[in-house]
């Protein structure tokens, strides 16, 4: 849908965003890699990912991407790669969700002290790596930087417009029927709602008493 609108902004008025706030739920790789790569727009949008971990174990954050030998280096010095020998049959390095996952060796696992950390309960540590994540670590960045947070108070804004729209106003569903409908009564109910905010504006003026 986000897609389409941008298209459809493009096409009608000639305007292409130079950057886009949206929630969490527009933060997937996917659609960050389609901004980024593909339309030249600044991700405004937190990323969606399960980098955190419910155990004691360390973040994925803490293994540092080496991007010249495409390999992670854990804390402990030791490398995580996806193919550890030669196969017959070449097997893909990205799974069907578009990740690539690499691998610690089992037996650096075994000999490291910061094993506890590093991989609890498992024989080794697996680090995923999205094939899109070049523009998930653009939103990242972007993310703390003051033209973020201003994104995120202006969108915000809109958010509560059309939460009062809902709550206040009562437009939880549409009477009028099809899209015509739809957009004469959005129409009208922010046309309340622009003159519910003009009433606010004009200054209300003490009573005249009669001489």
């Amino acid at each position: 849908m986000q897609r389409t609108m941008i298209d459809r902004t493009q096409e009608r008025f000639g305007i292409w965003p130079r950057r886009l706030a949206a929630d969490t739920g527009y933060g997937d790789a996917a659609n960050l890699a389609w901004l980024v790569h593909e339309h030249g727009i600044e991700p405004h949008i937190p990323v969606f990912d399960h980098v955190g971990r419910r155990t004691d174990s360390f973040q994925r954050t803490a293994f540092r991407y080496d991007h010249h030998n495409d390999l992670f280096v854990c804390p402990g010095g030791k490398q995580l790669v996806q193919h550890r020998r030669d196969y017959a049959i070449p097997r893909p390095g990205v799974d069907k969700d578009g990740f690539m996952r690499y691998r610690a060796s089992k037996h650096d696992c075994d000999a490291c002290a910061l094993k506890p950390q590093r991989c609890p309960g498992q024989p080794m540590r697996k680090v995923a790596r999205s094939i899109h994540e070049g523009a998930r670590d653009l939103a990242r960045d972007l993310s703390k930087t003051d033209a973020y947070v201003t994104s995120r108070r202006e969108r915000k804004k809109v958010e509560m417009l059309f939460a009062h729209l809902k709550r206040i106003l009562k437009l939880d569903r549409l009477r009028l029927r099809g899209p015509n409908g739809a957009k004469d009564e959005f129409h009208l109910a922010a046309a309340a709602q622009n003159l519910r905010k003009l009433a606010k504006l004009v200054p209300i003026l003490p009573a005249i008493t009669p001489a």
